[in-house]
């Protein structure tokens, strides 16, 4: 299937349309919507008679809270409530009473809900009286343009706020068609959103760039889309869902974003004062680590695991005609894992640049320091590697494909190199006992100077993922997520088929050890600013550690001979009997007793890190900026 479709159009039906491409709340106001600027390229290449305008509603909704609350509600309230409620959907909540016509809907179920968990929930409050009126004026601009076409892309906490402008469409101008699409619609979730709400007369499931075209062809012709893959559409009263395609979107009909109209209505809004805007890029689609070994618990991609990207050169003059059009040096890329050619054909024309580039990646945590170092001359200035554990066994339940001692490796590279790294201590695996991580807690104290997780979170069942997708891994008893109670106005039943997140009994880690988990990542995060632990090598090639970290007396340590050349070769992690062997090479033939005794004293001065396998030595090569000049006197160990 692709957007060649183009049936023969009926006597009276217009074979140019007008479009209209609406992002609502809570895309991040930050950030133009990706989908909206790939759909506007695309129309322009396979519909080019098509009149297209968009909306950008998250924007706009940020304009009128400024407005109506004489600027009490400010975008960083739009982030609290949105991007940061997530998992307690506030965002979705403030819109539920439109939707269902109704100011009370669901307010003594999120009160209740947000008492439980202990969540302030005022912010979400003051922006709901808002709601309804935004929704109205939203509508009247939209139907102003007398729109054939209104299309919603719908992510996260987008699907009530869509829906409620959806419906108010509908009831002011029955014969216009409405289309959903977005990851929000992916598989099973699509269906159910159609079929629950019969005011959106279709909905795009999976990748768009085939379909939407070859939708927009039969609106045109007035004929039903029984060919286009995935679609639901009405079929009289009856919702039809056409069967998906496996065809993914190739890389070469993937489009180059369009955002002239997003970043001239950011630069002419009051809100521009409060927000720093930033340019987003695709490069990739899936995850090529995922088509091998599916973390257990990861739903991100989908339905679309299949790895697809990008060749280098052109995605680098992507992000070059962005920059130069739009004189933006922030870039954001969505790509779930890093193309690994692009450290031959991309990384390397972003360094030949030389521009001041602030890009954001998500990597695996596995990379070379070389691999890191060109990612940091290249512009890249915050990563996401997924971490997620420091323990060996948990990372096996996980099937991240990487060791404890290699994503402390990559915290201690990542600091080294100011490389800002952004992870999530994840727990309650199926299978998993505090024995597990008791052992690796411990040793959190000596970890302070590294970069510390956001904080540590029990997993929640995701769609799409292993974990939901077999049961027999330890998620059988399974229910939507609580939150959804006081968002979706359904029966449980239509809710396992449309919602993202599920509630499940908890498994794993828990009562003392989830405590002490917690607490000890919320003591990394308390003594992480200042905390310094430095190596150097003296005139005499005597190897310093400076030690400087939160809790534990400054002091220098000071290593010679075959000490030294170990605490070298740790840098990249080794097993006791892998360092012996090494050391041999050298001729340095160190008693396998000894050895053993010094890796222990290390550890104790928390030197080194130990996953049970392998060690790896913390201090880093390079000072953080405004580290003191002056050392104490040293200590030799």
């Amino acid at each position: 299937m692709s957007g060649a479709v183009s049936p023969a159009p009926d006597a009276g039906v217009p074979s140019r349309l007008r479009v209209r491409l609406v992002t609502m709340p809570w895309q991040p106001i930050d950030l133009p919507s990706l989908q909206i600027g790939l759909l506007r390229a695309l129309l322009a290449r396979t519909r080019p008679d098509d009149e297209v305008r968009e909306f950008h509603g998250s924007l706009r909704w940020a304009e009128f809270l400024l407005d109506r609350t004489d600027g009490l509600l400010r975008p960083a309230d739009h982030v609290e409530v949105g991007s940061d409620s997530i998992f307690d959907g506030l965002g979705d909540w403030v819109f539920s009473g439109v939707l269902y016509q109704d100011p009370g809907w669901g307010v003594d179920r999120l009160d209740a809900y947000a008492e439980r968990r202990g969540i302030p929930v005022d912010k979400a409050h003051a922006m709901r009286v808002h709601a309804a009126e935004f929704i109205d004026r939203s509508a009247a601009e939209i139907l102003a343009d007398d729109p054939d076409v209104v299309g919603f892309t719908s992510t996260f906490m987008q699907n009530v706020a869509s829906l409620a402008l959806a419906a108010e469409l509908k009831r002011r101008r029955p014969g216009i068609a409405v289309v959903f699409g977005g990851s929000n619609c992916d598989g099973p979730m699509g269906h159910a959103l159609h079929r629950n709400h019969p005011f959106v007369d279709h909905v795009v499931r999976g990748e768009g760039e085939y379909a939407f075209p070859a939708l927009l062809a039969h609106l045109a012709a007035g004929t039903a889309p029984r060919d286009v893959p995935g679609l639901c559409w009405w079929d009289g009263g009856v919702s039809r869902a056409n069967e998906e395609s496996r065809r993914t979107v190739a890389p070469a009909d993937i489009p180059s974003p369009d955002y002239d109209v997003w970043h001239a209505e950011v630069e002419a809004s009051p809100v521009a004062e409060y927000v720093r805007p930033k340019l987003v890029v695709e490069g990739a689609r899936g995850c090529w680590w995922g088509e091998k070994h599916h973390c257990t618990f990861c739903g991100l991609n989908g339905s679309a695991m299949a790895f697809r990207a990008k060749p280098g050169e052109r995605l680098w003059q992507e992000v070059e005609r962005l920059v130069r059009r739009h004189r933006i040096l922030d870039v954001v890329t969505v790509d779930n894992i890093i193309d690994m050619a692009y450290f031959t054909d991309f990384l390397p024309r972003a360094v030949a640049a030389d521009w001041d580039l602030l890009m954001h990646y998500e990597v695996k945590s596995n990379l070379t320091r070389e691999q890191l170092e060109l990612l940091a001359r290249s512009g890249a200035v915050h990563i996401q590697p997924g971490i997620e554990s420091l323990n060996n066994r948990v990372l096996g339940l996980m099937d991240k494909g990487v060791t404890g001692a290699r994503n402390v490796r990559t915290l201690r590279e990542c600091a080294d190199l100011s490389l800002t790294c952004t992870w999530n201590y994840l727990y309650g695996f199926p299978g998993e006992t505090a024995a597990d991580y008791d052992p690796v807690v411990a040793q959190f104290p000596a970890l302070v100077h590294l970069q510390p997780p956001g904080g540590a979170f029990r997993i929640q069942l995701e769609r799409f993922s292993p974990h939901f997708a077999d049961p027999s891994l330890g998620f059988a008893e399974r229910r939507p997520a609580e939150m959804y109670g006081h968002v979706y106005d359904l029966p449980e039943a239509e809710l396992a088929d449309l919602v993202y997140l599920f509630d499940t009994p908890p498994r794993g880690l828990g009562g003392p050890a989830e405590q002490r988990l917690v607490a000890a990542v919320a003591d990394w995060r308390a003594g992480h600013a200042g905390s310094t632990l430095l190596q150097e090598t003296d005139a005499d090639g005597a190897l310093l550690v400076h030690e400087g970290r939160s809790g534990r007396p400054e002091r220098t340590y000071r290593f010679t001979g075959w000490e030294a050349a170990a605490f070298r070769r740790l840098e990249d992690g080794r097993s006791a009997g892998a360092l012996r062997r090494l050391l041999a090479e050298e001729g340095l033939e160190v008693p396998a007793e000894r050895l053993a005794e010094w890796l222990d004293e290390c550890l104790t001065l928390g030197l080194l890190f130990f996953d049970g396998r392998a060690y790896v030595s913390l201090p880093l090569r390079h000072a953080p900026i405004g580290a003191p000049a002056d050392d104490p006197e040293a200590v030799t160990v």
